[in-house]
C-alpha cells in the first residue's frame, strides 16, 4: 500500500528538519560538544594525519590481519586496564558476543544476566540469542544498576553477569564503588563470571574515585569502545585473561572480524587514548557545572517539570527531560542555533511519555568554554523560542 499524501508530506518535513539540524550543528559557533563525527571526511583525515605521529611511528609497515599498530593498541589497552591481554574488534557488538560465548563454554551455562536497558537488549536486535546461542535474563528494569541483593537472590542460575558501566539508557548512571564491589561479589558468590560492558568506562574514574585498572580489575573481562568517548573512527577492545583473549581472537576470525588492514581506526584510537582520555575527568567535572546551570536556568524561566538526570551527572553525559513533544523541542533547538549560532541541545529528542521528551547532553572540550551564566542565558533564549514554537 502506497503512502498517503499526508504521510509523504510529514516524512518530508521530518527530513527537512533533520537536514536543518545537521547544517545548524556544522555552522554553530557555540556547542557543548563537537566530536570528529560531525566533521567532513577531509577534516577527519587531516586531523588524524596531524596527530598520528605523536602516537606511532608512521614509517613502520601497515598492519596486516592484526599485527603492527593494531597489536600496539591492544598492548596499550591491556596496560591501561591492568589486564593480561586485550584484543581489538571492529565493533563492540561483536566483542561482547564473543566474550560471553567464550565464558558460556567455560561455565557450562549460556545464560547471561543483565539489565533490561542494557545495550544488547535494546539496540542490537537480539544478537546474543539470534547469533551467539546465548540466553538473557533481566535482573531489573529500574533506571539504576542491579543491586547485590537482586543478583544474589535471582531465581535461576546464570553463567555470566553483564554490567553496563555507565548504564546509558538510564541516564549514564553508575553505582557507588561500594555497590559495584558488592554486586561483583554477589555474582562470584553464585559461581558466575562478571563482564563489564565498559563502552564508556573511560570516564567513570571521577565518580568511582578509582583509577581505570582498579575499576576493570573487579571484572573477569571488560569491553571498551574507542569512539564513544575517545573520538576514534570506531572499534573496540576486549580485555581480560590471556587465555580468554586468545580464544576470543579465534572467534573474532569466525565472526568475520579478522579485517585485513585497520590502521586508520587503530591510529585514531591511539590518538584518543593520548589526547581525550586525560581530559575526560575535566569534562565530567564541568558537566556538573553545566547540569546545575541548566536546572537553575529552567527554574528561572518558569518551565514546568524540567528535569536534569542525574541531578549531578556521573559522567560527562546526562539526560534533560522537558514537558513538550520532541518535534517541538527540536524545532526550538534548531531555530536557536540558526538564529544565534548557539546550539544548546544538539542531540535528538526522544519521546519519554505523553507530552514528554528527553535528550542526551554531552560536555566535551567545546563545553569547557561555557560558564554557568552562559548556560543560563542560553536556556532563557531557548525557552523563549520554545514558547513561540509551541504556541
Amino acid at each position: 500500500m502506497s503512502d498517503t499524501a499526508e504521510q509523504v508530506e510529514e516524512r518530508s518535513a521530518e527530513d527537512q528538519l533533520r537536514e536543518r539540524r545537521r547544517a545548524a550543528f556544522r555552522e554553530a559557533r557555540r556547542v557543548l560538544w563537537r566530536g570528529g563525527v560531525s566533521g567532513t571526511i577531509q577534516q577527519r583525515l587531516v586531523s588524524l594525519t596531524e596527530a598520528a605521529p605523536e602516537v606511532y611511528d608512521l614509517d613502520e609497515s601497515t598492519d596486516i590481519y592484526g599485527n603492527g599498530v593494531v597489536a600496539a593498541l591492544e598492548e596499550r589497552v591491556a596496560t591501561l586496564l591492568g589486564t593480561e591481554a586485550a584484543a581489538f574488534f571492529p565493533t563492540g557488538t561483536m566483542a561482547q558476543q564473543v566474550a560471553l560465548r567464550c565464558w558460556a563454554a567455560r561455565t557450562g551455562n549460556p545464560t547471561v544476566a543483565l539489565h533490561a536497558l542494557a545495550h544488547p537488549e535494546v539496540h542490537e536486535r537480539h544478537a546474543f540469542t539470534q547469533v551467539s546461542g546465548l540466553r538473557t535474563v533481566r535482573l531489573t528494569g529500574e533506571p539504576r544498576l542491579p543491586t547485590a541483593d537482586e543478583v544474589r537472590e535471582f531465581e535461576e542460575p546464570f553463567g555470566a553477569l553483564m554490567l553496563e558501566l555507565p548504564l546509558r539508557d538510564a541516564g549514564f548512571v553508575l553505582p557507588t564503588w561500594e555497590e559495584v564491589t558488592e554486586i561483583v561479589e554477589a555474582a562470584h558468590g553464585r559461581d558466575a563470571v562478571v563482564h563489564f560492558d565498559g563502552a564508556r568506562l573511560w570516564e567513570s574514574t571521577v565518580h568511582f574515585g578509582r583509577p581505570l585498572d582498579e575499576i576493570a580489575g573487579l571484572a573477569d573481562s571488560v569491553y571498551v569502545s574507542f569512539y564513544k568517548s575517545l573520538d576514534g573512527f570506531g572499534g573496540a577492545a576486549l580485555a581480560g585473561p590471556k587465555t580468554l583473549v586468545e580464544e576470543a581472537k579465534t572467534w573474532r576470525h569466525r565472526y568475520g572480524g579478522m579485517v585485513f588492514q585497520q590502521f586508520p581506526t587503530a591510529l585514531s584510537a591511539l590518538v584518543g587514548l593520548e589526547r581525550e582520555l586525560p581530559r575526560l575527568p575535566e569534562y565530567v567535572r564541568h558537566a556538573r557545572v553545566v547540569a546545575a546551570a541548566l536546572r537553575e536556568g529552567f527554574a528561572e524561566a518558569g518551565t514546568p517539570w524540567a528535569r536534569v538526570h542525574p541531578e549531578e551527572p556521573h559522567t560527562h553525559q546526562f539526560q534533560v527531560w522537558l514537558p513538550y513533544d520532541g518535534d517541538v523541542l527540536m524545532q526550538a533547538a534548531v531555530r536557536q542555533a540558526e538564529e544565534t549560532g548557539t546550539y544548546l541541545f544538539a542531540g535528538y529528542w526522544e519521546r519519554g511519555g505523553p507530552g514528554l521528551a528527553l535528550t542526551e547532553v554531552t560536555v566535551g572540550a567545546a563545553g569547557l568554554e561555557w560558564t554557568a551564566d552562559d548556560v543560563k542565558a542560553a536556556v532563557a533564549d531557548f525557552v523563549a523560542r520554545l514558547k513561540d514554537v509551541s504556541s
